[in-house]
C-alpha cells in the first residue's frame, strides 16, 4: 500500500499503467455487478476473452450484493439505493432466465 491517498482519476495512466478508479459503493456495486455477468456468461471472462457460464457463482454474486443491500439499507443515498436495486433486479432476471 502506498503512503499517497489521492484519490485515483478513472481514465488516467500512471508510470505502472492505469490507475484504478476511486473506490466508492457504486464502483464497489458495479465491479460485483460485472462480475456477475461473467458468471452468467453474459459478458467474456477479461483474461481470457472467453464465455463462461458459472451460474453457482453467479448466484454467490448475487447473493453478497443482496446482503449488501440489507446491511446498508438505512446508510444509502437515494442514487446509491437505485443503483443497487436496479442492479439485483437485472442480475435476478438474468439468473432466473439462465436457470431454466
Amino acid at each position: 500500500m502506498t503512503a499517497d491517498t489521492t484519490p485515483a482519476s478513472p481514465c488516467c495512466e500512471g508510470p505502472g499503467g492505469p490507475i484504478m478508479p476511486e473506490v466508492t459503493f457504486s464502483t464497489f456495486v458495479l465491479s460485483l455487478a460485472s462480475s456477475a455477468l461473467v458468471h452468467l456468461g453474459e459478458v467474456p471472462e477479461p483474461s481470457s476473452g472467453a464465455m463462461q457460464e458459472d451460474l453457482v457463482l453467479a448466484k454467490h454474486t448475487i447473493d453478497i450484493l443482496c446482503m449488501l443491500k440489507c446491511k446498508t439499507e438505512k446508510c444509502l443515498d437515494a442514487d446509491e439505493r437505485k443503483l443497487l436495486e436496479d442492479v439485483l433486479f437485472e442480475l435476478r432476471m438474468k439468473y432466473v432466465a439462465k436457470s431454466k
